[in-house]
């Protein structure tokens, strides 16, 4: 392994995106911060670095532990950095947020059964009622 790696290609090997490209494109749109810096996707990553890494609406903190500009096996991936307390509390925290803002009816699947649209129109009556 070398001492610094690409930035675009340490988050590819991490596994935080699916391709180089998009990694490249994130850093180049700013949602990668280095030590608090936003920088371009040709900057070295050194271990000790803090990363924050936001993906949509889910922001990441890292702490840099180990270096690699290839992809391998996730469980290699995830001894690359360490999340911040913080980080991974504020993530579950969004995510059950999202969870309990699911739209009426949207635990049913993709198209209803005409039992499911009984059952959902049921339910959208007593909310009506109720309001």
């Amino acid at each position: 392994m070398s001492e610094r790696v690409r930035i675009d290609k340490w988050l590819w090997a991490a596994r935080f995106f699916k391709t180089r490209v998009l990694a490249t494109d994130s850093v180049l749109a700013g949602h990668v911060q280095l030590n608090g810096a936003r920088v371009k996707p040709a900057k070295d990553v050194h271990v000790g670095d803090v990363l924050e890494i936001r993906i949509g609406t889910i922001a990441w903190t890292v702490a840099v532990r180990a270096l690699s500009d290839k992809r391998g096996p996730a469980r290699v991936a995830a001894t690359l950095y360490e999340e911040t307390p913080e980080s991974t509390a504020a993530r579950e925290r969004h995510a059950a947020e999202r969870r309990l803002a699911r739209p009426l009816g949207a635990d049913l699947g993709l198209r209803p059964t005409k039992q499911d649209r009984r059952r959902l129109d049921a339910l959208r009556r007593a909310q009506r009622r109720g309001s």
